[in-house]
């Protein structure tokens, strides 16, 4: 009955359509860049806080700071992820609460 006229892209339309996909391909790719950026800070962060508290816990219940890390993760069921982190704990003395800096390792590019 009724035929349709097949419509076709101009040559240039076809071209401002690959361009915004291309353009819109990039912007995913850099916004999945960011998002992973941010969960590996919020990550690092979240280990540094579970440091901080477990050697608070430590002082609650001893008395004392715990003098290393490994102690922590020893007597208080802390779990560190060496293959991904690098904890700097420094404990100046045992009535002084550390000073703990979590870094992601190969995190120097992002």
């Amino acid at each position: 009955m009724f035929e349709r006229e097949k419509k076709t892209l101009s040559p240039l339309k076809k071209l401002l359509l690959l361009v915004l996909a291309a353009a819109l391909v990039c912007c995913l790719f850099l916004l999945a860049r960011r998002v992973s950026r941010d969960l590996s800070e919020q990550s690092a962060e979240a280990l540094k806080l579970a440091v901080i508290r477990s050697a608070a816990q430590c002082y609650a219940v001893e008395g004392v700071y715990p003098s290393s890390l490994g102690y922590l993760e020893e007597h208080y069921g802390l779990v560190v992820n060496h293959e991904r982190y690098i904890v700097a704990y420094e404990a100046f003395s045992s009535n002084l609460p550390p000073d703990v800096e979590v870094l992601e390792k190969g995190a120097e590019g992002r």
